[in-house]
């Protein structure tokens, strides 16, 4: 079950056509169903994302926590995923960005759309993972 402050952005997501208010708002928002590592249930997360020709690209920063976030590792466990963007809804495979120069410029690109991305680099050790939603 997602937390209280992501319940509301799935709920308002879902109610409003993609589009959230608050500290979202104006920005682009996906909503991710990813498989539990270890539970096997669906999970909900909505996460910033830049396009990148057909594909959705994703940072797993967790706001620069030192480690990576629940998302992430059940994505790699499970990499088949359902990606919601506005009304759309379409099937995905997870793969983690590993070319480090792709990897970089892809987070560049998010860092340009919402800067706080270049703060979460800086407040942790750990190279962030980069991962593209390939439908």
């Amino acid at each position: 079950m997602p937390d209280d402050f992501n319940a509301k952005i799935i709920e308002e997501f879902r109610a409003n056509g993609g589009k959230v208010g608050g500290p979202f708002e104006g920005g682009d928002l996906l909503l991710l169903t990813h498989t539990g590592a270890k539970s096997g249930k669906p999970r909900v997360s909505p996460l910033a994302y830049v396009k990148d020709g057909d594909r959705y690209v994703i940072i797993a920063s967790k706001a620069g926590a030192p480690e990576n976030p629940a998302w992430y590792h059940n994505v790699k466990a499970n990499p088949a995923v359902t990606v919601e963007v506005g009304t759309e809804k379409l099937t995905a495979t997870a793969r983690q960005v590993e070319d480090d120069a792709e990897r970089d410029a892809l987070y560049a690109r998010m860092v340009e759309k919402m800067p706080g991305f270049a703060d979460y680099e800086k407040k942790t050790t750990r190279r962030i993972p980069v991962v593209a939603l390939e439908p």
